[in-house]
């Protein structure tokens, strides 16, 4: 009955035996007692404690441990006891399958004629259950805010103590019989609302809003019961199964699982928080299934209130699932319950997931991160509420999605459609379509109290009489911030936390083979390929990924025809690949309005040739540079693109990036450093990016910069004065854009993209080029527009570089006649 959580003491070693014994019973029906009462009656707690001492058999109900257990004098050795009942074995599984539910019954929870007939004829079916015992001093030591009340003539918060206590020491040990994939909470909001921590809290609240106490704690219970994901083992099991089809039958699942043993190893000393890329609404399914087939218990899994739709949001909050508001506004009292359940459920070891990206990707590749849910992980690290908590990164990457239709739509300026019981349909309809492969890959976890120690985070404990609510942005409001220097460096170390973990996540996650298929297909411009010409595309990129050693799906499919024929097949019947067999030959091209799908599928992938891309464009500014010195002007080159980028992709820093720039040119030209003198750098070497038979730039880097290129021109023709309304902003660069890709001044259909303009609007804001100056201003009017003006030129010349690179590329010269 001891919390081993932190702050728990443990239980002494017992050399003496007990000298009573009160044995807390937890039973719901006659048949329960009379199981209980048989096996205590012939010895059952001697046999469990080795020793033969009085037992008192007691109600495990707050009411009665009050009245008759937490006054006592004496110190009995304490013993929660239930009886579990088990589902009938089938296939060598203990689990509850859909029949039961047609029979009305949950084998968990048999009804009381249902008991006396397992009793009698299926006695296998129920165990007599004992948690781990404790002395009654140990439970008062272990609860003494509680325990002092007693001298108040109040018994009440430590039977409640008590209770919870011995509710999770039955758990636990139910949890060795049926796995650690059944472990639910229990009794979560009464033991909050018990915390006498939490009940300063919302006292502080109280005056802070100047509200009545009863009613902040009114509206704290009413948001616990909200947000509290009420676990139920039938609802798990029988919604498992519902939902395996919808992925089983649509993807193949392959899992590395080296790394599972490790990752169950830490997670008996520590809670783990799985943070996957959100790539489809079927993440949670597929890693979900992934864990519990390796009897990992179920992740509260943190996800948006518009998915918590009747009957969605029901069953799922059953299942684990915990839904956050958007919003928060400037509601107190929410902001502090949110922070208090995280808090409690990394406290207890519970394991949690969520989507860091906010949002599934629109463009194939990682979005940038959202800080709000990792800071309120640091603030449990700091106040110490947890000794640690494991993050771990999590690649899950498809194939193909039958969903990229509607995600297509949405950036081009679509509007999304409303979740709901009909959008549900339509989702599993559309998912009855087999999809290949979907990769889950987990990184090297991370702890989250060395990262951000060496991030830079103080990791400062604020007062525990102040509430440290936390906000999207920081973690913390106007009523426990620290000081602007440590909150600056709270704010930066959780910002380069989140930083790797998006690259760990990108470094397990795998090339697909539909991401080389789009990127060949992608990187010519309206010409389809014979299936010779496309090998001749991938053949060299292939060489480049086995040289580097890249984590790759079945990339053996696209080495011999046969096979690749096979991978484009399925692609067009995903109206992905058009194929046109009319002539001497099939051949292969983008379907006509799918370069969004298609890219998505190329971006997946895109992070691991994004150096090589940045590599070729400095080779061609340093040969177009006046500097003598090539080989700097091409250093400053590749700079400026990683600066130009740092919102499309997550770089490391400057050293880190020259040393990754470096492996990329020994990669072209091992011998570079002894023959490239500084003023032939660029010829040198370009001689060998030839050589190697493929470009990058136009196929990696082209969608990215034409994107920005729209959001440059629109800003230079903008007035400084005038006020940005970035929606509106945003709908006049996709109008824009698909006039000037109709004009041909754009190559790249999926440059015309909300997401890509939405990143590029960043980018022109981190430039300062955004802000309306004041009419009265006429030199700093001239300045901006200049600045504006600057960074459209800047753009238009890599463009043009980048079409040099389009006719560098073999697969782009005329095919012979």
């Amino acid at each position: 009955m001891i919390d081993h959580g932190r702050g728990a003491s443990t239980p002494a070693q017992r050399t003496t035996p007990p000298e009573s014994v009160v044995a807390l019973i937890e039973a719901s029906t006659p048949v329960e007692r009379q199981i209980i009462g048989d096996w205590l009656n012939s010895g059952g707690i001697a046999q469990e404690l080795g020793a033969d001492a009085p037992v008192t058999q007691l109600d495990m109900d707050a009411g009665a441990i009050a009245t008759r257990l937490v006054g006592r004098h004496d110190d009995p050795l304490v013993v929660p006891v239930r009886v579990l009942w088990l589902p009938p074995e089938r296939d060598g599984v203990r689990r509850i399958t859909f029949t039961d539910l047609a029979t009305m019954t949950n084998p968990r929870k048999p009804n009381r004629l249902a008991q006396r007939r397992l009793a009698r004829k299926e006695p296998d079916r129920h165990v007599v259950l004992t948690g781990q015992p404790a002395q009654l001093s140990e439970l008062r030591a272990n609860n003494p805010e509680a325990a002092a009340m007693l001298s108040a003539g109040s018994g009440e918060p430590l039977a409640r103590a008590i209770v919870r206590a011995g509710v999770v020491a039955l758990e636990r040990a139910e949890r060795t019989i049926i796995g650690d994939r059944y472990k639910v909470p229990r009794l979560v909001t009464e033991e909050i609302l018990d915390s006498p921590e939490f009940l300063r809290r919302l006292e502080l609240i109280a005056d802070q809003i100047d509200m009545p106490t009863q009613e902040v704690y009114r509206r704290a219970e009413k948001a616990l019961n909200e947000l509290v994901a009420a676990q139920s083992r039938l609802v798990s099991d029988l919604f498992t199964q519902a939902m395996r089809p919808v992925h089983a039958s649509t993807w193949k699942v392959e899992t590395d699982e080296s790394g599972l043993s490790t990752l169950k190893t830490l997670n008996r000393r520590y809670p783990l928080v799985f943070l996957p890329s959100h790539r489809s609404y079927v993440d949670a399914f597929v890693l979900g299934d992934v864990l519990a087939r390796n009897d990992f218990p179920p992740n509260h899994v943190i996800g948006g209130a518009n998915l918590s739709f009747w009957p969605m949001g029901p069953i799922a909050r059953r299942t684990g699932t915990v839904f956050i508001r958007r919003s928060f506004g400037d509601d107190e009292v929410y902001k502090a319950v949110v922070e208090e359940y995280f808090a409690y459920l990394l406290t207890k070891r519970f394991n949690l997931e969520w989507y860091f990206e906010g949002g599934r990707t629109r463009t194939g590749k990682l979005r940038p991160p959202r800080y709000g849910l990792l800071n309120y992980l640091a603030a449990a690290v700091r106040r110490n509420r947890v000794d640690d908590v494991m993050l771990v990164p999590v690649s899950i990457t498809y194939e193909r999605l039958n969903e990229l239709g509607a995600i297509a739509h949405e950036q081009v300026g679509g509007k999304k459609k409303p979740e709901g019981l009909a959008w549900l349909a339509r989702y599993v309809r559309s998912q009855q379509h087999s999809a290949g492969h979907v990769y889950v890959r987990f990184g090297e976890p991370l702890s989250a109290r060395d990262r951000l120690a060496a991030h830079g985070d103080p990791l400062t404990d604020p007062p525990a009489s102040i509430p440290l609510h936390g906000t999207d942005d920081r973690g913390v409001d106007s009523v426990s911030e620290p000081d602007a220097e440590t909150a600056e460096l709270e704010r930066k170390a959780v910002q380069r936390l989140a930083f790797e973990i998006a690259v760990g996540i990108n470094t397990v996650t795998p090339i697909t083979v539909n991401a080389l298929a789009t990127l060949a297909l992608l990187g010519v411009h309206d010409r389809a390929l014979t299936l010779g010409e496309v090998r001749a595309v991938l053949d060299p990129v292939l060489r480049y990924i086995d040289k580097r050693g890249l984590p790759s799906g079945e990339l053996a499919a696209l080495r011999d025809e046969q096979s690749l024929a096979v991978v484009l097949e399925q692609l067009s019947l995903a109206k992905v690949v058009t194929i046109y067999r009319g002539g001497l030959e099939p051949v292969y091209s983008i379907e006509p309005g799918a370069h969004l799908e298609a890219a998505f599928y190329r971006n997946s992938g895109v992070h691991w040739f994004v150096n090589r891309a940045i590599l070729e464009l400095s080779i061609l500014a340093a040969m177009a540079s006046d500097d003598p010195d090539q080989l700097r002007a091409g250093w400053d080159e590749a700079f400026r693109l990683r600066d130009l980028l740092k919102f499309e992709f997550f770089f490391p820093d400057r050293t880190e990036f020259a040393a990754q720039m470096t492996e990329e040119m020994l990669l072209v030209d091992p011998d570079w450093r002894s023959h490239t003198r500084a003023d032939t750098f660029g010829t040198d070497i370009l001689g060998k990016l030839t050589d190697s038979g493929f470009m990058m730039a136009h196929r990696v880097l082209r969608s990215f910069f034409e994107a920005q290129l729209v959001v440059a021109e629109r800003l230079e023709a903008r007035d400084p004065a005038q006020e940005l309304d970035r929606k509106q902003f945003i709908d006049e660069c996709v109008k824009v854009g698909k006039q000037m890709l109709l004009q041909q001044r754009l190559h790249s259909p999926e440059s015309v993209s909300t997401e890509l303009f939405t990143s590029a609007l960043k980018l022109a804001a981190n430039h300062g080029l955004l802000a309306p100056v004041g009419p009265e201003s006429a030199q700093d009017r001239a300045e901006l527009s200049e600045r504006r003006g600057e960074f459209a030129r800047q753009l238009r010349t890599i463009t043009a570089r980048i079409s040099r690179a389009v006719a560098l590329d073999p697969s782009n010269r005329e095919p012979a006649q």
